[in-house]
């Protein structure tokens, strides 16, 4: 379609080619994906020694959190990755990080 066509339709025209165009997309899409299954089903079927899953895996035991948001006590950091928003701003304010730290309860020793 030129630009000039589609400058010259109205707001509610150019809705209706959208969602005409859109239904097309998804009817195409869903074509596409279910020939791309079958192909894939046949791969599968022609070489079943190469279909094996991937292993999984090991599970990590959760870390635990070192730095705690005292103005939200949700907001926990466990000193891995980038420092949070919230730990940065404070201590750019001149706060240390060792405001933060989360002590260990005394019934936990």
């Amino acid at each position: 379609m030129k630009q000039a066509y589609l400058k010259s339709l109205s707001t509610d025209r150019l809705w209706l080619l959208h969602e005409s165009i859109a239904a097309k997309l998804a009817q195409k899409l869903a074509a596409e994906t279910q020939m791309l299954e079958l192909r894939l089903n046949a791969l599968r079927k022609a070489h079943p020694e190469q279909s094996t899953p991937a292993p999984e895996r090991r599970p990590y035991p959760p870390v635990i959190p070192k730095f705690r948001n005292p103005k939200e006590p949700t907001q926990t950091w466990a000193g891995r990755g980038k420092r949070p928003r919230w730990l940065s701003t404070q201590l750019k304010s001149g706060k240390r990080i060792e405001d933060f730290r989360i002590r260990p309860s005394k019934a936990a020793a």
